[in-house]
């Protein structure tokens, strides 16, 4: 056998069926097996792995063993001349194995292997090529030399960014998420030292190839995308405690006495250095934009205030005392701050409809305390209402012109934000797009980009994959959806490579697969379109369910003298009234049912989910998928929102 894959997951289970298809495309003329080992997941990895993937040979640990003892157990058990490491963040090319297998085959002082990689938005992941962190260069690396002298051989050596990304090298340490490892080296040299639990032990073994008298090579003839995890940012403490203290055990074991003394000395220097940068750094980016809003705010308060004592009050023989400026006026912005703050107005990116409601029950909150007060600390409505208005205007505005000039997190959004296209042959796009709609990702645009001058009619598309670079900027979009099934991996680099100056959001939508999948990080939730499991069949859910059923059939029986006139079938309406309350029938269930399915134990539906898509006429596999997706992830507020939107056939 030619070569063993070796996929350590942990809590990513969209992930790694991606980087499972990917693998399994690459190994079409390799001979070869895969191996996933998953430490001890509590989502839907090792089922997933069970049901879609046979074939891998899959070990289920009873805990998490760590990144560095996971590999070994299938290591241990590999049959292949070739071990990759592989992370299941990332998704191989087509012809990435084939590639590397006869490089290696070719150079026989190859101990490992590593590749180019780029991340989720298609740039260039400077750790695809690595120095051993000697004293000098971690402290090169710690304090930011290496970043202010790139091209510096002394300076650059932790990523070498003097070394040409697009050339091939030897380099001294390759990067975890992709090393392809020669069997008979890893026989010689050992396997990953299991004192690493997570970090570190790349460069470990990496070290120990070459004191074997082997190299490693940083081979950029083909690419993987990472997506590297949020514990991986060296903006996080975690990263800050658990990457560094992997690099004391790493200098204790391989440096001298002295060095390896101050290397920790540099170590520890680093960690109290990186970590306060880092704390000081989000309390500064989390209190920045209320700082902007106090200070606008009560610069137009002081101002009106000013005017209403200097032209109002002066004519009542009456003024504001000095502490009125001082405090009564930071207290007023204080409690609209807050309220703000209380209804996710500092949520990124902004929303108005947040800031405006915090605002709105700010000057409520204001009113009735002012209410309260004795006379002689009432000072003036009046104020309030206009201090409201300024607010109201200023604050709007703040993020207007932030997100004119794309300041990052500060700018305003909407709910229906998103922009996106959808790339892949007509029918896999419209399968996507589909998709997409039901998981209510919610969009103001979203069409379909084919991949050639198609003849199937679609009224979603708008143009094909060669007028990207055109269509792009025409329609506004900041978000572009690949088919795998439609485009080999190496394809969808090359676009997210190409298309970087536009900075957009990039996704990956797998064949018959759920989940779309995307962004920089594997932990951002928010960018992975998919549905959590929490099935109607939970008895819990079944009760909810049935509930809302009922108060919903004695609201609608309630009101019957008015809501019936909106319903098509008005004697059909009353009878599903009875109907539902006796339990013949619940307001919301699935259109399709057959013997075995989840659909068959629930009760007939008067209406169906896909009748909240008004307008949308869907085939008999999307109404299919969109029963599946509502037994799977069931929520009161999907029968309420499919029973308002479908109201008028509540008499069906």
């Amino acid at each position: 056998m030619k070569l063993s894959v070796i996929i350590v997951n942990y809590n990513v289970a969209h992930f790694l069926e991606q980087a499972l298809n990917s693998v399994f495309k690459a190994l079409k003329n390799v001979d070869g097996e895969v191996f996933v080992v998953d430490n001890n997941s509590v989502d839907s990895s090792v089922a997933m792995v069970q049901a879609k993937f046979p074939q891998v040979h899959l070990i289920a640990n009873k805990e998490n063993v760590g990144f560095s003892k996971a590999n070994n157990q299938a290591i241990r058990l590999s049959q292949g001349e070739y071990v990759l490491l592989l992370n299941p963040d990332t998704v191989v090319e087509e012809d990435t194995f084939e590639k590397c297998i006869r490089f290696m085959d070719e150079t026989p002082d190859a101990g490992g292997l590593g590749v180019k990689m780029v991340n989720g938005k298609g740039e260039f992941l400077p750790e695809s090529k690595r120095g051993i962190p000697l004293p000098s260069v971690a402290f090169y690396k710690l304090f930011g030399l290496s970043k202010l002298f790139p091209n510096s051989q002394r300076f650059g050596a932790y990523h070498l960014t003097y070394l040409d990304e697009n050339e091939i090298h030897s380099v001294e340490v390759l990067a975890g998420a992709f090393m392809l490892l020669r069997k008979s080296v890893l026989d010689q040299v050992g396997l990953l030292d299991e004192d690493y639990f997570m970090y570190g032990e790349d460069i470990d073994l990496s070290y120990r190839i070459l004191k074997g008298g082997y190299k490693n090579y940083y081979f950029p003839e083909t690419r993987i995308i990472h997506y590297k995890g949020e514990s991986t940012k060296t903006g996080s403490l975690n990263y800050v405690h658990v990457f560094y203290k992997a690099m004391q055990i790493f200098a204790q074991k391989h440096f001298s006495q002295k060095n390896a003394r101050l290397f920790n000395a540099l170590i520890n220097c680093a960690i109290w250095f990186r970590a306060s940068l880092a704390a000081l750094k989000r309390i500064f980016t989390r209190l920045l934009l209320p700082l902007i809003d106090f200070v606008f705010i009560y610069a137009g308060v002081f101002m009106l205030s000013q005017y209403w004592d200097r032209n109002i009050l002066a004519a009542r023989n009456s003024s504001f005392p000095d502490y009125y400026y001082y405090i009564i006026i930071p207290i007023y912005i204080l409690v609209w701050l807050l309220s703000m703050a209380f209804c996710k107005g500092y949520r990124k990116p902004a929303r108005l409809s947040n800031v405006n409601k915090g605002i709105f029950i700010g000057t409520v909150s204001i009113l009735l305390v002012y209410a309260l007060l004795p006379e002689t600390l009432r000072f003036s409505r009046a104020v309030v209402l206009m201090g409201t208005m300024w607010t109201v205007i200023i604050v709007n505005l703040i993020r207007y012109v932030m997100g004119r000039l794309h300041i990052k997190g500060g700018g305003l959004t909407t709910d229906n934000g998103r922009r996106l296209a959808v790339v892949g042959t007509t029918e896999e796009a419209e399968r996507v797009l589909g998709l997409v709609r039901m998981m209510e990702v919610k969009c103001n645009f979203a069409a379909i980009i084919t991949l050639g001058k198609e003849n199937t009619p679609s009224s979603a598309v708008i143009g094909h994959l060669n007028q990207m670079s055109d269509l792009i900027p025409l329609y506004h979009l900041n978000e572009i959806i690949f088919c795998s099934r439609d485009m080999a991996a190496d394809r969808i680099i090359d676009w997210m490579c190409q298309l970087r100056t536009f900075q957009l959001e990039y996704k990956i939508a797998p064949e018959d697969s759920l989940a779309v999948i995307g962004s920089d990080s594997i932990f951002a939730s928010e960018d992975i379109y998919t549905i959590p499991v929490h099935a109607i069949v939970q008895k819990e859910n079944l009760r909810r369910k049935r509930l809302f059923d009922i108060g919903m059939s004695l609201c609608l029986l309630l009101l019957l003298p008015i809501d019936i006139w909106f319903v098509e079938r008005k004697g059909g309406f009353v009878r599903n009234i009875f109907s539902v309350l006796s339990g013949k029938k619940s307001w919301v269930g699935c259109q399709l049912r057959h013997q075995d399915s989840v659909a068959d134990v629930l009760r007939p539906g008067v209406l169906y989910p896909l009748d909240a898509f008004a307008g949308h006429v869907f085939p008999e596999d999307m109404i299919a998928t969109a029963d599946r997706l509502y037994t799977q992830d069931y929520k009161v507020k999907t029968d309420f929102v499919t029973m308002v939107k479908g109201f008028r056939l509540l008499g069906r």
